[in-house]
């Protein structure tokens, strides 16, 4: 018979702890949060051999009081909420009170920290869930955590961390996201004390991003201001010329809190279906706010996950907020015949040294162990004391005591831009105008492929198949939305063999077929015969097209709902019927399809994302041939 064992309170810590701390970046996320929490507007993190050996993390926040220091290590200990009605309207980042015991219990953890309105602060020291420590002592205002040898007592976990540069890496992710979602933060990364990451916590997100991401990136970010309904989106978002291969550079953030959610993604990318390719994701910095008792944000150990009151809602004001934000901009690619100037690396290659990390040589270290730990945290002592030094000389803030601070002692921090915002100059220098179509003038075909258009001081290159795609794809829509594209009767009938697979598919799917404007019945066993097609494509090979119907639906099998895959079939069938590359087409047809492009609500891009066409302007042309410098 089993027996039902009562464990001890060690394996329960050890347990639980499992759920907070996963790898080091797990203690950084969890310790800056506290320090968020408690007011401080500048942190220092600082981490060794990918923070398994030593993590640091140092704040100006309020500090704890020298009575509640032991309480604050405890076990579902928390100053954030005091019963079960505050979870519902939690606004604090920390609120489970799991943080510090967790980390404490799988690792030594050293603490000194003082509360403003108290004389001496206090040092406090926990070994794998142990006190050893805990005494007055000289400390500046704010808190400073160490935590060292992480996983020590459970080797079973320490097995499944990754290399140094892996979970340094993680870490690093983690800093970068608590800046984006606190802008007036001033965050410092170092990593084997090398500075990797810094921001200047002015409360500017385009400064942050700059600080991060470079210049570059700022001169292709559009703003979101968008409120409905309870919900506000606000953040800066990149134009497809930012997009990336993964979803790395898809940042949102609820009430400032950083988390993970499908439908939110979802409503992000379906915003950017029109204007990015295929297997491409944007780059977003999105800060969504809406009342806490409308969401449930204790779903998860690590608080990654949300859970909405109304999905749909969230999701129609993410999607309509974008692509508010991408209909100002015209999202023509301006294309460059000089070679861009490399972009220089948000992180300044050359820091001066603080004393704060003057370290110490290896001979200085006294062989007894417990010389040696006195010399450590005396080291620790003489290093915070030096932060908080500096603390009080260097502010990332436009203050007046700013101002008599030497500008070469400080790392370089990107001025704020004070360009005219981009979208605004792009909306009001439209070429894709009725009013600027009436100066356009078709050059030609070039490569059978492209047209050249001459409009004004600038080139217009287009893209002839996309251009046709994109226009046929349009007429389809606005033809399924009213009613059924019609059909054309093919005589004889066409009489396909299918696979099992193929069978299936057109059996689950006729309805959408004859919306399509296929009819279509079973023959014989395994055959099918069509006896009509789409009569808006009835140019195309009948089998070709139902061919690549079939594949599509395919595809779209694990999609989530019924408009993206129709949308994505619609697609299809304008790509098959959309004249060629290396196909001649006369000056009448292009002007019949240019006027026809330039009535549609996005001509940049044609289903699949790629761009119809590109610009390219006078004084690039000049430059080539030397005409300007």
């Amino acid at each position: 018979m089993t027996t039902i064992n009562i464990l001890d309170q060690n394996t329960i810590d050890k347990i639980a702890a499992g759920e907070v701390v996963e790898r080091p970046a797990s203690i950084v996320k969890e310790l800056c949060e506290n320090s968020i929490d408690a007011g401080a507007d500048r942190i220092l993190i600082e981490i060794e051999e990918g923070g398994t050996t030593n993590i640091r993390i140092t704040d100006n926040g309020s500090g704890i009081a020298a009575s509640e220091v032991r309480k604050a290590f405890l076990r579902h200990s928390t100053s954030k909420i005091s019963d079960a009605e505050d979870l519902f309207s939690v606004m604090t980042l920390g609120f489970r009170g799991e943080a510090l015991s967790s980390i404490s219990a799988v690792a030594d953890v050293e603490m000194i920290t003082k509360a403003k309105e108290e004389d001496y602060g206090t040092h406090y020291r926990i070994e794998g869930g142990r006190e050893s420590t805990l005494e007055p002592t000289g400390a500046p205002d704010g808190t400073t955590i160490y935590v060292r040898r992480l996983f020590f007592n459970t080797p079973a976990r320490k097995k499944f961390l990754r290399t140094s540069i892996t979970e340094a890496g993680h870490v690093q992710d983690t800093v970068l996201k608590l800046a984006l979602s606190h802008p007036e933060v001033a965050f410092t990364f170092y990593n084997q004390g090398v500075i990797k990451l810094q921001t200047p916590g002015n409360d500017s997100l385009r400064d942050t991003i700059i600080s991060v991401y470079g210049k570059e990136s700022a001169k292709n970010l559009i703003e979101v201001d968008h409120h409905r309904d309870g919900i506000r989106i606000t953040g800066l978002i990149g134009d497809p010329g930012l997009s990336r291969g993964n979803r790395k550079c898809e940042h949102y953030f609820m009430n400032n809190r950083c988390f993970r959610d499908p439908l939110v993604s979802k409503a992000i990318e379906d915003a950017y279906r029109p204007y990015l390719m295929q297997h491409k994701y944007p780059f977003t910095v999105l800060h969504l706010e809406m009342n806490p008792e409308d969401m449930d944000v204790n779903v998860h150990p690590a608080k990654l996950e949300i859970r909405f009151r109304n999905k749909s809602l969230v999701y129609k004001q993410v999607l309509d907020g974008i692509s508010e934000a991408l209909s100002v901009r015209e999202m023509l690619p301006d294309v460059s015949l000089a070679p861009k100037a490399p972009v220089t690396s948000p992180v300044p290659e050359a820091v001066p040294e603080r004393k704060s990390e003057i370290r110490y040589k290896k001979e200085d270290v006294p062989k007894d162990s417990e010389a040696a730990k006195d010399f450590f945290f005396e080291e620790m002592r003489k290093r915070v004391n030096a932060f908080h030094a500096e603390e009080q000389a260097v502010s990332y803030r436009d203050t007046p005591r700013a101002e008599a601070v030497k500008m070469d002692e400080i790392p370089e921090i990107p001025e704020p831009a004070k360009d005219k915002p981009a979208q605004l100059s792009f909306f009001e220098d439209k070429i894709l105008t009725e009013e600027k179509r009436k100066d356009f003038r078709i050059i030609g075909q070039l490569f059978n492929t492209y047209w050249l258009i001459e409009s004004e001081d600038k080139m217009l290159m287009v893209d002839q198949h996309a251009a046709h795609e994109k226009v046929l794809y349009e007429r389809l829509i606005k033809k399924i939305q009213k009613e059924n594209i019609p059909s054309q009767m093919i005589m004889p009938p066409m009489v396909l063999k299918l696979s099992l697979r193929e069978q299936q598919l057109v059996k689950s799917n006729i309805h959408e077929f004859e919306k399509m404007g296929f009819e279509l019945e079973p023959f014989e066993g395994s055959d099918y015969v069509i006896r009509g097609v789409p009569s808006m494509l009835s140019e195309l090979s009948d089998k070709d097209l139902f061919a690549e119907m079939l594949d599509s639906l395919e595809e779209a099998a694990g999609m989530s709902t019924y408009s993206m895959s129709m949308d994505h079939r619609i697609a299809t069938m304008a790509c098959k019927a959309a004249v060629k590359g290396r196909q001649h087409i006369s000056v009448k047809e292009m002007e019949a399809l240019t006027d026809e492009l330039l009535t549609l609500e996005n001509p940049y891009n044609c289903p699949h994302g790629r761009p119809t066409m590109i610009v390219l302007s006078k004084s690039e042309i000049e430059k080539k041939f030397k005409r300007i410098v």
